[in-house]
């Protein structure tokens, strides 16, 4: 089992930037890929970045690509989400999904296990 924590979200303004952080616990961190979700009101939850469990490798969505960054830290079992350039189009709730082995996850089937989410607004 893997329990997900994640923080950081807000209110920003368009043009501005966040960092959101995702604790896991349960099983040792650096067995398994990290990825970011979201899910704005009406939509399917939707891919947003994905990163190896070393961090040498990062996939991300074509609509954040060159604004956010996924990176982690194994020693602190801490996967984090820097978002820049944020648009209203980001607006959502942003979850933290964890694979169930170390082959990277883009798609909700694949996922082993989610965070609760953390809700980011971004007015224009």
């Amino acid at each position: 089992q893997v329990q997900l924590v994640e923080s950081g979200g807000g209110l920003v303004q368009a043009g501005g930037s966040l960092r959101l952080s995702c604790v896991a616990s349960g099983r040792t961190f650096s067995s398994y890929a990290m990825s970011w979700f979201r899910q704005a009101p009406g939509k399917e939850r939707e891919f947003v970045a994905a990163i190896s469990w070393s961090g040498g490798s990062t996939i991300y969505a074509d609509a954040v690509k060159g604004r956010f960054t996924i990176s982690r830290d194994n020693a602190k079992n801490t996967v984090y989400l820097h978002m820049n350039s944020l648009k209203p189009e980001d607006t959502a709730v942003y979850y933290c999904a964890a694979a169930k082995t170390r082959v990277v996850v883009t798609t909700t089937p694949n996922v082993g296990y989610w965070g609760q989410g953390t809700q980011v607004t971004v007015s224009s």
